[in-house]
């Protein structure tokens, strides 16, 4: 806590809210809402001098400390004078209070905050009554039909929405009464069909995973559920729907507030038109993986769904690392997935603009020349620089000279003065880097860091959602602070869960490694998981995009099997890739008995079995071929049905197969075998499906006079789960 506030004054002041021990305990673990808390007590006991706080309204200072966000907490005084006095009598009038104070910020209208926290309203018990009745017969054949099978808590929602300022246990009584008097009490039939629904509904998926997710990570990726939201729609919904609107910045949490704040905010507006702007800016220093696909599926796709646009920003700050392949490849592989960008951008775009802010940054004395060496930099807790006192005017001298080339790398850097969520001090935003840059040549030896130039480059590009994982979450308060710093638009910067693919490692770092060791032969070695290796695998873009929304637009961090991969692949697959059937590892069959059921030279087989009017093709038979056909080897076991075992419905020496599309089976008359023993052909018997006692119980596909195919199967690259706890070295 503050050293205005003890322990023992903050127990007090919760204490006088009517909270419990353990309550109190749980409070005191957040510190900000422990801070604010006290601070609203401390208030209302100014307006109620030796009286106590009645429970009621300790509940609502209590809520209002739980809602008012950091950045309108100067209308505390206002909210706390109207519970106290009696106008704020309710939780919802109490959130709307929070609400205004965080809309209007300094707003001195108090009829417009009357107005929106519905002071004044008066809400009867007849009112009450009236609204629920109205919802209630609005639906009152389908709640007769379903009982309490119906969404009776939608209805509940529905009711308290057209009440907006009632209390809500009020309305939540009236409902039930209401409800029981329609329905009479719970029937044995009511309370087993409400325990069946409640199974259904909880099976699909794991906690917090898209039943898809949670299919594919116990193996089963076959397993999807059909009403799998597209990404279009999770764009509108879900998490992706508590975004702010354009201009809305300062609604969200940790958002800070400066006097000019609402004029940059208009400026911004006018600039843009009130459209969303996003922006995926790689670093082109690799290839994309498949992670990358959910990050350019997100920042295009949120955009294309508020009729927005995205950038493409290149953020080429390290030219050590960077090549021109790796700017082609990653513009070509967003083209692929469908999304065309609505400028191509370059950091460096910006390095005069960034330079000309780092020399306002020191002289407003944000910023300092350190000579700490990068080593001693390196890590979570850095010793304190020496130089943090150092002057404004000696800084910027010294600066002036890391740019001019009178500094080696590593004996000089600029430092942003401030404290991040990490506790990390001071992070680096200039360095120096004896290197050319493939942009701007030679012009420049100190080049700006992830931590100063993004947000400037946001700011620059009017960006309304700045969408990073959340390995960046701990950077948001050094965004907000470099933007307002240098009194600058502020965007809002929203973080989202890093999508993570087992049995295989995604980062660049790794890969290279990969690389370097000739364990792959390139960064699209098909057995990686970088978009271009995809690509190559015969992976199609709609199926990387399909794998993007099944795995959600979602803020946890997600560890998923490379067999939901697979599935989509096939998803699309099956309605875009016209089918041929192939045999691998061929067995050879030749027909001795019954030919003649097969008396067509040839057969049509649809392109597309699940939709034939789309479309068919011709293929020899083996009447064509002299009887002879090919199995895979996979589709015949030696010993009959026992020695096959009871789960294996395909071709024994003692049990039928379907041939597809032949409308004929085939059963073993004689097992071929060479001199090792092993199986080298069948000969077989061709029988027509209606002289057979059963349906075989399998169709399996073969092929006749066929021609030689080339196929590359891989397999996953690691066999463990995690090869990213393997250290690079190893």
């Amino acid at each position: 806590f503050s050293q205005s506030t003890s322990t023992s004054m903050a127990n007090e002041c919760l204490a006088s809210l009517g909270l419990s021990g353990p309550k109190i305990e749980e409070t005191m673990r957040n510190k900000d809402l422990t801070e604010r808390l006290v601070a609203l007590v401390r208030c209302a006991k100014d307006k109620l001098g030796s009286k106590e706080l009645s429970k009621v309204q300790g509940n609502l200072i209590y809520h209002t400390g739980t809602k008012l966000k950091k950045q309108a907490f100067a209308g505390h005084e206002l909210i706390v004078n109207h519970i106290i006095n009696g106008d704020l009598a309710t939780e919802a009038q109490v959130t709307a209070a929070c609400d205004f104070c965080l809309k209007q910020i300094g707003s001195g209208d108090l009829d417009a905050f009357k107005a929106a926290c519905g002071i004044g309203v008066s809400i009867t018990p007849e009112d009450i009554e009236r609204a629920v009745e109205e919802v209630i017969n609005k639906h009152k054949q389908e709640l007769l039909a379903q009982r309490y099978a119906f969404g009776i808590n939608k209805l509940l929602g529905e009711a308290r929405s057209n009440l907006k300022w009632a209390d809500g246990k009020q309305v939540k009584c009236e409902f039930e009464v209401q409800i029981l008097h329609l329905l009479g009490p719970k029937t044995d039939a009511d309370r087993t069909g409400a325990a069946n629904a409640s199974l259904v509904a909880k099976q699909p998926a794991a906690r917090g995973k898209p039943a898809a997710v949670a299919a594919a990570a116990n193996g089963n990726a076959e397993v999807f559920r059909e009403e799998t939201r597209s990404l279009a729609d999770q764009m509108i919904s879900g998490d992706a729907a508590k975004f702010h609107k354009p201009g809305e910045n300062y609604l969200t949490d940790g958002y800070v507030m400066t006097p000019r704040t609402r004029f940059l905010l208009g400026r911004h507006l006018e600039q843009t038109g009130g459209k969303v702007f996003t922006r995926f800016p790689p670093e082109p220093n690799g290839i994309l993986h498949i992670g990358h696909a959910k990050a350019i599926n997100f920042n295009f796709g949120y955009a294309r769904a508020h009729n927005g646009h995205c950038y493409l920003r290149y953020d080429d700050t390290n030219p050590e690392k960077e090549e021109e392949k790796f700017f082609v490849a990653i513009r070509d592989i967003v083209e692929w997935l469908g999304y065309t960008p609505y400028k191509v951008t370059y950091a460096s775009d910006n390095f005069d603009q960034l330079y000309e802010w780092a020399e306002s940054l020191i002289m407003r004395g944000k910023a300092y020349v350190c000579h700490q060496s990068p080593d001693q930099l390196k890590g979570h807790n850095p010793p304190p620089s020496p130089w943090r006192d150092r002057p404004a005017e000696e800084s910027l001298q010294l600066f002036r000279a890391m740019r001019a080339g009178m500094y080696a790398e590593g004996e000089a850097c600029l430092r942003m003065r401030l404290t991040m969520e990490d506790s990390k001090q001071d992070p680096v935003a200039y360095r120096i880097k004896y290197a050319r840059h493939h942009r701007t040549g030679s012009k420049w030896c100190i080049y700006p860091t992830y931590d100063y130039t993004h947000c400037l480059c946001d700011s620059i590009e009017n960006i309304t959602h700045s969408l990073c994982t959340k390995e960046f979450q701990n950077r948001r308060s050094s965004y907000y602070w470099l933007c307002n710093a240098l009194d600058l638009y502020c965007p809002v910067q929203w973080e989202y869960g890093r999508l993570n693919v087992c049995n295989t490692v995604m980062s660049k770092r790794k890969i290279l490694n990969l690389v370097q060791k000739k364990a792959v032969a390139d960064w699209d070695d098909p057995r990686l998981f970088t978009l271009t290796a995809l690509r190559r695998r015969g992976v199609p873009p709609e199926a990387v995009n399909l794998f993007a929304a099944k795995v959600g637009v979602t803020m946890a961090s997600a560890y998923i099997d490379p067999s939901l991969l697979d599935a989509c692949t096939r998803e699309i697959l099956n309605t875009s890739a016209p089918r041929t059937m192939v045999v691998l590892d061929p067995l050879k069959v030749t027909i001795v008995e019954g030919l003649d059921a097969v008396k067509s030279a040839a057969l049509t087989v649809p392109d597309y079995p699940a939709s034939p009017e789309r479309g068919s093709h011709s293929i020899a038979s083996f009447s064509a071929s002299s009887g002879v056909l090919y199995l895979e080897r996979e589709d015949f076991r030696d010993g009959g049905k026992a020695g096959a075992g009871a789960g294996f419905k395909r071709l024994t020496e003692d049990q039928p197969v379907g041939l597809k599309h032949a409308n004929v089976a085939i059963a073993v008359r004689q097992v071929v075998r060479n001199a090792a023993g092993q199986v080298s052909e069948l000969r077989v018997a061709c029988l027509p499906l209606d002289s057979l006692p059963a349906k075989p119980k399998c169709f399996v596909h073969w092929v006749a006079d066929p021609v030689q195919v080339e196929v590359r199967l891989y397999e996953q690259l690691f066999t463990m789960k995690n090869p990213r706890s393997i250290p690079t070295a190893s």
